[in-house]
């Protein structure tokens, strides 16, 4: 009788697993973060240190993990065994990044419960509550003006987010008041439950308000940057026109005739190395056809930014630095120091957009969106495959934050509107809060820990 193999599941199965793992992991340090912040405002960082250290800790790991992830989904590695050897991995650094912030819980329990405990902890959480309501409303304000000045597109990300911002509010508003009748009547532990639950619904509203007045700080700046830019175009293409060969001239004969010899037409040499001429590495060695149609395609694109400009109708003015700076990305000399500049800001814009809603939607954003968002982020950092960031890693990393976005939208569309089940989610506003993670499936807020200790309020 042969012995029996030990049961090796599916890959399929532990590409889930991994993928479920990721979105854990992420999810606990998000929640992490946000009750750090009110922690700060009620004790000093020597105080913090040890939970801020866990929390960094457990960045790192989940950082790690989904690098793993990014390189997994590209196909590398690509034999079975590695490909499991990677997924099992995945799940082991998320694993340890729950286990570094599970192992602070009771500590920032007991820390949270000092000084007045419930109490001071509510006047922290209603003082960023009243900031934050003034916020909201001049916030409104600003995004009519947006409306405005520039095309619709421009405010695209943002369409919806003072209206989130409010039904957080008002759950935030209920679980306070909840907070503070637990709190006198003696029911610490349903005050703490409340509290958590007000301040996760209270920090998600501050994304959202966050994320209007970043974006009307970044328009300001775009729409400063599009006739620097197309100049700084127009020199990095004529540096490209200055060291292309000539075309040959073709003479009688020459295109294919009986009399027509091999070899007549020389053959046009290669861009010039890099560092000849100020060529940067990336065209270096391109055929010059080649080249001259990109040349020729970025003409093309500034003569429509430039028509777009002139007109009479608003634009969008992140876009038209989106549009000049990919078309000149294939063929930049890195002469023009303004198209990285344009590059940094779309792409800033880009990755906090999408940040913006994965925070705020993370009850239903699964684990690529999640990936893409960090692959992204690591290109800004300088911490991608080709160190620091370049022109085309700016433009990659935009590419990716994008993408992030869009299949973050996908998810939310596809997990629909949570519904309230519990008796605990039949409150005002719950339904965001469930689809935002401020309250987990049930009606527990999720607290400071990883997956072994966040739901320990319920």
């Amino acid at each position: 009788m042969l012995p029996s193999r030990p049961y090796e599941p599916a890959l399929a199965e532990l590409d889930r697993q991994s993928a479920d793992a990721l979105v854990s992991a992420d999810d606990c340090v998000r929640t992490a973060r946000e009750e750090l912040s009110f922690a700060a405002g009620r004790f000093d960082a020597a105080t913090l240190e040890p939970y801020e250290r866990a929390v960094r800790e457990a960045e790192t790991e989940l950082a790690v993990a989904l690098r793993m992830r990014q390189r997994y989904d590209e196909g590398v590695p690509a034999e079975e065994a590695a490909r499991r050897h990677a997924l099992a991995g995945i799940v082991g650094r998320c694993a340890e990044a729950g286990r570094r912030l599970d192992t602070e819980a009771d500590g920032f329990d007991a820390l949270r419960a000092r000084q007045d405990g419930t109490a001071a902890a509510l006047e922290v959480a209603e003082a960023r509550f009243r900031e934050l309501t003034g916020r909201t409303a001049q916030a409104g304000a600003t995004l009519a003006g947006l409306g405005e000045r520039w095309a619709a597109s421009a405010t695209e990300a943002v369409v919806g987010h003072l209206e989130q911002a409010k039904d957080r509010l008002v759950f935030a508003t209920l679980r306070l008041n909840r907070a503070r009748q637990s709190a006198d009547s003696g029911n610490t532990a349903g005050a703490v439950s409340c509290l958590r639950a007000a301040e996760g619904a209270i920090a998600q509203a501050e994304v959202f308000v966050g994320g209007v007045e970043r974006l009307a700080a970044e328009l300001d700046r775009a729409g400063e940057l599009p006739a620097p830019v197309l100049t700084g175009a127009e020199a990095e293409l004529a540096a490209v026109r200055a060291v292309l060969p000539p075309v040959p001239e073709q003479r009688p004969g020459d295109a294919g005739g009986a009399g027509a010899m091999a070899g007549s037409v020389p053959a046009e040499p290669d861009v010039p190395a890099p560092g000849a001429a100020g060529i940067a590495p990336d065209i270096a060695g391109v055929a010059p056809g080649e080249l001259r149609s990109r040349v020729l395609h970025a003409d093309a694109v500034l003569t429509s930014v430039r028509q777009e400009l002139t007109g009479r109708r608003p634009y969008d003015p992140m876009a038209v630095l989106r549009r000049v700076v990919a078309a000149l990305a294939p063929v930049a000399t890195g002469r023009s120091g303004v198209l990285p500049v344009a590059a940094r800001l779309a792409a800033d814009s880009a990755v906090g957009a999408a940040e913006d809603f994965v925070a705020t939607h993370r009850g239903a954003v699964g684990a690529g969106a999640r990936t893409l968002l960090a692959a992204a982020r690591d290109l800004l950092a300088g911490d991608g495959p080709s160190g620091a960031a370049g022109l085309p890693e700016l433009v990659r990393a935009d590419e990716l934050a994008r993408r992030a976005r869009d299949l973050a939208e996908q998810d939310v569309r596809l997990h629909g509107t949570p519904s309230a089940d519990a008796p605990a989610e039949s409150d005002a506003g719950a339904a965001g809060a469930v689809l935002g993670g401020v309250l987990l499936p049930g009606g527990t807020p999720p607290a400071f820990g990883g997956p072994g200790t966040r739901a320990r309020l319920g």
